[in-house]
């Protein structure tokens, strides 16, 4: 009777596991994927604010949607190639109805075939309702999570890749996962723009939003990569992506299509100055090495009060600086306006929403416990995926 083979020896038999410097060509291509979505919702934003819905063949939708059709195209190959033929990848595949193949192939399929759908439903929306600037509606958020699926499914592929390689293969692979967390940072604080805008952030709004969601991908990015310096790098990555289209967008001329036009825009107009996240980021890679013999619990709830203790520290007076003269230029952009808002809004008025102290108060806790919940879930959401090897 032959020797049963271990699953590490599965692997080298099968060559899969890797330790020289290429990277397969799915990785890259769900990487373009990853970063065309961003740049197309981006796009789409600053389309919307400054010439209004006028067809859904637009440039930035296009972008978007080039996200799904790559996510379902490469995935779907991989999946058939894996199940029908004798590639390699069968010995790091799972089966789902099935098919085989790694378990990230599947998430990013489903999140594909989910931005296509959200396609049609988004103009059968509009085409119901009328123009709708609202990023919470029913068809973006279908949106979001098809984006939301490919960004995890390329994480998990990235991940599983990963954790099979060695030397400069993985270091390679590393900074390829803290890219896409840096993405994911971006598509999650793009859902948000509405809960943190500047004017928002003398309240606790931006703070419970802000905590909700990005202590987690910056304490998996870190567990599951092991980076010293992960967190840091996912938040540059997210910091330097906004503020390049900060400056490049409004280089392109616009102009309103559908009224009312309370502001004669002639330019594109961006999404606002990135949040200051990379504060906080740099205070937790600072802090984790040091506290790395505790619990779980107490790791995140530590991480937790100090990312809100920080970002609160650095983004309340950054936010009095943006609503300031000194921030209406091209560098920091708090002179750009969507056409059809209010001439009375706080946003024109460059004045704070206003929230009572006992309100701001109690936000605040809620932040600080959302953000240790946040850093527990992405603690242990980073350990699995250290694990993940499929």
């Amino acid at each position: 009777m032959a020797a049963s083979t271990s699953f590490p020896q599965a692997f080298a038999a099968s060559g899969v596991e890797s330790r020289t410097e290429s990277i397969p060509w799915y990785i890259w291509l769900a990487a373009v994927g990853v970063a065309s979505s961003m740049i197309g919702v981006q796009w789409d934003i600053s389309w919307h604010e400054s010439i209004g819905r006028d067809t859904f063949w637009t440039p930035a939708h296009m972008a978007i949607q080039l996200c799904g059709v790559i996510a379902g195209i490469t995935c779907g190959y991989l999946i058939l190639a894996t199940t029908f033929t004798k590639s390699a990848l069968r010995a790091v595949s799972v089966n789902v109805l099935g098919f085989r193949a790694p378990l990230g192939a599947f998430i990013c399929a489903w999140g594909g075939f989910t931005m296509i759908t959200s396609a049609p439903f988004d103009d059968w929306w509009h085409n119901a309702y009328g123009l709708d600037v609202k990023i919470l509606s029913p068809p973006h958020m279908v949106l979001a999570a098809g984006i939301a699926g490919v960004q995890i499914g390329a994480l998990v592929l990235i991940g599983a890749l990963m954790n099979r390689s060695s030397g400069i293969a993985r270091k390679h692979l590393e900074w390829m996962f803290l890219y896409v967390t840096g993405m994911i940072v971006v598509m999650l604080l793009t859902v948000e723009l509405e809960l943190t805008s500047r004017v928002m952030q003398h309240t606790a709004m931006p703070y419970r939003a802000v905590g909700m969601v990005i202590p987690l991908v910056l304490a998996l990015g870190s567990r599951a990569t092991g980076n010293r310096w992960a967190a840091t790098i996912s938040a540059g990555i997210y910091t330097a992506f906004l503020m390049a289209l900060e400056w490049i967008l409004p280089l392109f001329p616009a102009q309103p299509k559908l009224g009312p036009v309370f502001f004669n825009v002639t330019q594109f107009i961006p999404t606002g100055f990135p949040l200051l996240i990379l504060a906080p980021a740099i205070a937790l890679d600072l802090l984790w090495p040091r506290i790395a013999q505790w619990g779980l619990v107490a790791r995140a709830a530590v991480s937790g009060l100090t990312f809100t203790a920080v970002f609160l520290a650095v983004q309340w007076p950054f936010a009095s600086f943006l609503n300031s003269p000194l921030a209406r230029n091209s560098i920091f952009g708090s002179q750009y306006v969507p056409y059809f808002e209010s001439p009375k809004s706080f946003m024109v008025l460059n004045r704070f929403v206003p929230q009572s102290g006992g309100v701001f108060m109690k936000g605040l806790a809620i932040a600080v416990l959302f953000s240790m919940a946040s850093s527990l879930v992405g603690m242990a959401a980073g350990d699995w995926l250290k694990r993940v090897r499929r």
